[in-house]
């Protein structure tokens, strides 16, 4: 990602109301009996440019919050799914408007093989799987999140890394539709058949 040294942020706030008095409505109207409907009443001109930290903290609080809320639709679905609640975000130091939070991890036994641990995602942008950390590429931003649960395994150390055995890139799943998202997540969550079937009929 290369900076942009262009890049400014302004607070989007609703325009400051001109005092009253600066245009001397009531005066006006009691001399005439009209009303100058002509005359601004609101100064337009009023930005605030916020620094790229105050960007990132606000990007954060939003994010954080959207995996809150996830977090708990997901717990309350059925007492037989239960996800541990691991909530941190991350907003990218030369775009901190953009940024990805980490909802949960847990582990899915699938067919054939032992069990999978992965991770679960919600970004403000949709991008590629990369390679290599912070592991996105061709980032496209807009009006658009991404959902996304990624495997991963224990690399040298204590460090993990994305399991691609399952996968190239090691998504499970990645969608722009929450409804989507909270289906798959539901179903890599589910203990039991007879709950996962039930999971698909939604």
């Amino acid at each position: 990602m290369q900076a942009s040294a262009k890049r400014r942020y302004y607070q989007n706030q609703a325009p400051r109301r001109l005092s009253a008095t600066s245009a001397a409505h009531h005066s006006e109207f009691l001399r005439t009996g009209r009303i100058d409907r002509t005359a601004p009443t609101w100064d337009r001109e009023t930005k605030r440019y916020l620094s790229f930290e105050e960007v990132a903290e606000r990007t954060n609080r939003k994010l954080v919050r959207a995996g809150e809320t996830t977090h708990e639709r997901l717990n309350a679905f059925h007492e037989a799914i239960r996800f541990p609640k691991i909530i941190f975000s991350r907003a990218f130091e030369e775009i901190p408007h953009l940024g990805y939070c980490h909802v949960t991890t847990a582990s899915t036994r699938f067919a054939q093989r032992g069990p999978v641990h992965w991770s679960f995602y919600i970004a403000n942008f949709s991008s590629d799987i990369s390679e290599s950390y912070p592991f996105f590429e061709n980032i496209r931003s807009g009006n658009v999140r991404m959902y996304f649960a990624v495997a991963y395994e224990k690399a040298a150390g204590d460090t993990l890394r994305i399991d691609r055995s399952m996968r190239k890139d090691g998504l499970l799943f990645r969608t722009a539709n929450p409804r989507e998202a909270m289906k798959n997540l539901l179903l890599l969550g589910a203990p039991s058949q007879s709950l996962r079937t039930m999971i698909k009929k939604l």
